[in-house]
């Protein structure tokens, strides 16, 4: 990863860890596709899934990709229209997609993804099947380049304070809400304790 020092990765790590979903974007036959699918990272590797039908990742390994984060996290209002912006969060990492051949290692990763977004929930879940394995590619790039964008800040327009129009900041949050089980014979089943800490930390992960 070109970066000036270690401080940028972890900048870089915390954008993708904060949010599941991801954007990754990429060239075939000339034209620029853009896929939303979840991802996970284990150190400078990132992960994402997709269907091992779909043509577009039949075709991407081996090929340069861009996967992209993004969070908004408030409206800034500022006393005039230009002025207006958000508080955002981003990171965008390029690197060579590679797609994992050994069902092992696939089992393996998506186990981990499992995992990595809700704590120890892979062990409770019916077994998955070869055929389900089969029907999943697993895909991952080393980050070879990455950019963090971030803007925390109350609205930057000193020179219009004396305009009498509210200005200030608007937060935004993505939280996980209450719990909604599922209809069936097992619904009554009480929440585990991993997913309630889950909800009640405000995290995505």
């Amino acid at each position: 990863m070109h970066a000036r020092g270690m401080h940028e990765h972890a900048a870089v790590h915390a954008v993708l860890d904060a949010s599941p979903l991801c954007h990754v974007g990429y060239v075939i036959d000339g034209e620029a596709y853009v896929t939303p699918t979840l991802h996970w990272r284990d150190g400078n590797r990132v992960y994402w899934h997709g269907s091992a039908a779909s043509r577009f990742l039949r075709q991407v390994p081996g090929q340069r990709v861009c996967l992209t984060v993004s969070l908004m996290d408030g409206y800034v209002l500022a006393r005039s229209a230009f002025n207006h912006s958000v508080n955002y969060r981003s990171a965008m990492v390029f690197g060579r997609a590679n797609v994992m051949t050994d069902p092992d290692d696939t089992a393996a990763a998506l186990r981990h993804m499992v995992d990595d977004l809700f704590p120890g929930r892979w062990n409770s879940l019916r077994p998955m099947t070869a055929q389900e394995l089969k029907a999943t590619s697993v895909l991952w790039m080393d980050i070879e380049e990455a950019s963090v964008k971030t803007r925390d800040a109350p609205p930057g327009d000193p020179e219009d304070q004396d305009h009498a129009v509210w200005a200030g900041v608007l937060p935004t949050t993505t939280t996980m809400g209450a719990a909604q089980p599922a209809s069936g014979p097992h619904q009554d089943l009480p929440l585990p304790p991993e997913l309630a800490e889950l909800i009640a930390s405000g995290h995505l992960r």
